[in-house]
């Protein structure tokens, strides 16, 4: 191929910083200013902000290739955000409540504050940063997979992941969540398109059209319709999409706060999760393309090529760097996302600084340091965080008790309880994904729950024994909201 994708590409790349750098109206004073804005988003702003977080390298590179791996079992990516959406329909907006009126910006500060306990939100903000770190190289290496598959070269592959890492970091300091803001109308827009024309040219090209795509699937590989036993069956599928499903109702990636907190209301964020589940029907398409790389391309092409290698057959360079520049955007926009969420746990949670400017300072290095971290390893050793990886949405799912128990009025739990079944869970779900411990394809984060719970439960007990009944007393609304959260005892 010629270098035309790849300067379309990277002439993309350069635009779409531009355009979330001029979403910042004026110097924020504070890090809350820089983390939510002034949590006044209206509905539309929200909802994209809220929606391109669902739209990530994943919706390139993964989807189609578990499609063309594993056939039918990819359905399990559809209806888990859906289901998620409907669980935050109803909590999302208690979440939004308690953050405006307490003051949070984080989630580890909504840990601290309900349970009366920093030492469980330094816990919980520090698990947050170990599980996002390997999600944040996944975004900047999947933009380097996709140049390098545009443009048929290694080099370009790197140069693209440094130029769009300089170009995120710029873009977060400078604008922080207004930045976000600004690019996911753009983002979304790009996505849809490029994955509704790719599911259009390429089917034609290949198979002679949706129509007869699964006509030559039935008849040439049949078992690809059903859920087969093996490392995708039924059992997978199930819990993939249970622990799928918790890890977005529940909330328990940090870096999917600010967007939700920096809304309006708790109307807006009905609003929204009304509408986003239709929203992800897109998601079939890129599996159906999965299906026509099963009919076109050789059986070892590497799963995350599939999309890709297919558009590369069927569209002239210059179109294929169009499509480049959606897939970069699905990279660059949660990678932001991830570096503010990395950030704020760091510079508001675990280190503790009085001053206002010193703290959004120390914020900004975090930023640098995280983006760059992710960088070194993506180019050096991109395997180096793989196992890693799949604790990111395991192991942040053993946040779903904890944040589920403290939404009443009166948390439901101790700080002791939800603390132990913590580390147990987390500990689980690291032991099963290095030592590759498989329980009849039960993810890993499903047998942490599970152990989570009873941990609680064990504990929960043994601390109402062993002393008076007295509840996690709740946050009392006359208490100043933004600076007392991380001041209260252990």
């Amino acid at each position: 191929m010629t270098n035309s994708a790849l300067w379309i590409t990277l002439a993309g790349m350069i635009g779409l910083a531009v355009i979330a750098v001029g979403g910042r109206r004026k110097r924020a004073q504070n890090l809350s200013e820089w983390t939510v804005g002034k949590r006044n988003f209206g509905v539309v702003t929200s909802f994209f902000l809220q929606a391109g977080e669902s739209f990530t390298t994943f919706t390139f590179l993964g989807v189609a290739g578990i499609a063309f791996t594993a056939g039918i079992g990819a359905t399990y990516a559809i209806p888990y955000i859906p289901l998620g959406y409907v669980a935050l329909y109803f909590i999302g907006p208690r979440i939004w409540k308690l953050s405006k009126d307490r003051g949070y910006i984080t989630q580890a500060d909504f840990f601290a504050d309900r349970y009366r306990s920093p030492l469980l939100g330094r816990l919980v903000a520090l698990c947050g940063i170990i599980f996002l770190l390997p999600y944040l190289q996944l975004q900047i290496t999947g933009l380097g997979l996709i140049v390098r598959l545009v443009t048929g070269s290694a080099s370009s592959g790197t140069l693209s992941m440094i130029v769009a890492t300089v170009l995120v970091v710029g873009f977060v300091l400078w604008a922080g969540i207004h930045g976000l803001a600004r690019t996911a109308y753009v983002k979304d827009v790009l996505i849809l398109l490029a994955v509704v024309v790719l599911s259009i040219v390429i089917p034609l090209h290949f198979a002679g059209g949706i129509g007869d795509v699964f006509g030559q699937i039935a008849q040439t590989h049949s078992e690809m319709l059903t859920v087969n036993p093996g490392d995708y069956d039924k059992v997978w599928w199930t819990t993939s999409l249970l622990i799928s499903a918790i890890g977005c109702g529940f909330l328990t990636t940090p870096h999917l706060w600010p967007p939700l907190l920096a809304a309006k209301n708790g109307r807006v964020i009905r609003s929204n999760n009304t509408f986003l589940p239709m929203y992800q029907v897109v998601m079939i398409l890129p599996i159906m393309l999965g299906f026509v790389g099963i009919l076109a391309l050789n059986p070892n092409t590497s799963s995350n090529a599939v999309l890709l290698t297919l558009a590369g057959g069927a569209l002239p360079n210059w179109a294929l760097g169009l499509i480049a520049i959606a897939a970069a955007s699905a990279a660059m926009l949660p990678a932001g996302a991830i570096c503010i969420g990395i950030s704020t746990l760091a510079s508001h949670n675990l280190v503790k600084i009085q001053s206002e400017r010193t703290k959004l300072r120390f914020n900004h290095l975090v930023v640098i340091a995280a983006a760059t971290t992710a960088l070194v390893l993506g180019l050096t050793r991109p395997d180096l965080l793989a196992n890693l990886l799949l604790l990111t949405f395991g192991g942040l799912s053993q946040l779903a008790p904890g944040l589920a128990l403290a939404l009443p009025e009166k948390p439901l739990l101790a700080k002791q309880s939800v603390f132990a079944g913590l580390v147990v869970g987390m500990l689980t779900v690291i032991v099963m994904t290095v030592f590759e411990l498989n329980l009849a394809n039960i993810d890993a984060g499903i047998c942490g729950l599970v152990l989570n719970l009873a941990v609680i439960a064990v504990v929960e007990a043994a601390v109402r024994v062993t002393r008076p009944r007295t509840p996690t007393p709740a946050p009392s609304d006359d208490r100043p909201a933004a600076t007392p959260i991380l001041e209260t005892t252990t």
